[in-house]
């Protein structure tokens, strides 16, 4: 059994974690994977959109607790396995976030700890209206630590805090109205609207959206003045683009630009 599952559709990769007996969880196995398939991806020019998802009853459960409580047998109790794993771990989320392509989380069942941290690190979410997401490690004495890098960068502070001392799950309603997922939707629709919402991306011109994904990240820690700065070269970076300039004159002629890229 292949642990995570890759299926091209044209200018779209779905990335499917498949090890539903564990929930998917982010085993050394699953995080060695992802690496390998997301810097693949990285050199694919042909692919414009990612949808990653998981197989079984739930999206990912987190880190695989029975790895993490056998590496606890090394004569320093665990402390470099874990350093490694949660180093591993931080590696996955940044290559998502450097990936050139939009990466669309499809969520269903549960998504807690590392798994919550997983969703809000994709580009954009998709879940099913009976998700659940929670950074729940509190709950056997384990802080969420990392996962909090990602969920505090996409929810208020309050709300991020509340959901990491208290161990609570919010359902996908709630997660929608914090911005942790751009929408909900009936189970039956979910794997169509993720779908939809990646062919639509994957329709752009893929060097804009290559040039605009790295752009919205590098000035969201930028001072007002640098982020404008920033863009503004990033813009012009853009307009000279061949592809750019068949855009603009596809759209003043009113016909389908010839894109190349």
């Amino acid at each position: 059994m292949t642990i995570l599952e890759r299926t091209d559709d044209g200018a779209v990769a779905h990335l499917r974690m498949n090890a539903p007996e564990r929930l998917n969880a982010l085993s050394d196995e699953m995080l060695a994977a992802l690496q390998v398939v997301l810097d693949q991806l990285a050199d694919d020019s042909a692919i414009r959109a990612v949808i990653l998802s998981g197989a079984g009853k739930a999206f990912c459960a987190g880190h695989d607790l029975k790895q993490m409580t056998a590496a606890r047998q090394a004569e320093d109790g665990g402390r470099a396995s874990f350093a490694d794993l949660f180093d591993r771990c931080t590696k996955v989320m940044t290559r998502i976030r450097t990936l050139p392509q939009p990466v669309i989380a499809q969520v269903h069942g549960i998504a807690t700890a590392a798994g919550c941290q997983l969703v809000a690190t994709c580009d954009m979410a998709i879940a099913d209206t009976d998700t659940r997401f929670g950074v729940n490690g509190v709950n056997i004495g384990l802080f969420c630590s990392t996962p909090m890098v990602a969920l505090s960068r996409n929810i208020a502070r309050k709300q991020a805090f509340e959901m990491l001392t208290t161990g609570q799950f919010i359902p996908a309603s709630e997660a929608e109205r914090r911005g942790l997922i751009n929408r909900a939707v009936a189970p039956e629709a979910l794997a169509e609207e993720a779908r939809a919402l990646a062919q639509t991306v994957a329709g752009k011109l893929g060097a804009a959206v290559r040039i605009g994904k790295r752009a919205f990240y590098d000035q969201l820690d930028m001072s007002l003045d640098d982020a404008y700065r920033h863009t503004g070269a990033v813009m012009v970076e853009n307009m000279l683009h061949r592809d750019t300039e068949e855009g603009i004159a596809a759209f003043i002629d009113k016909r389908s630009p010839d894109w190349q890229q």
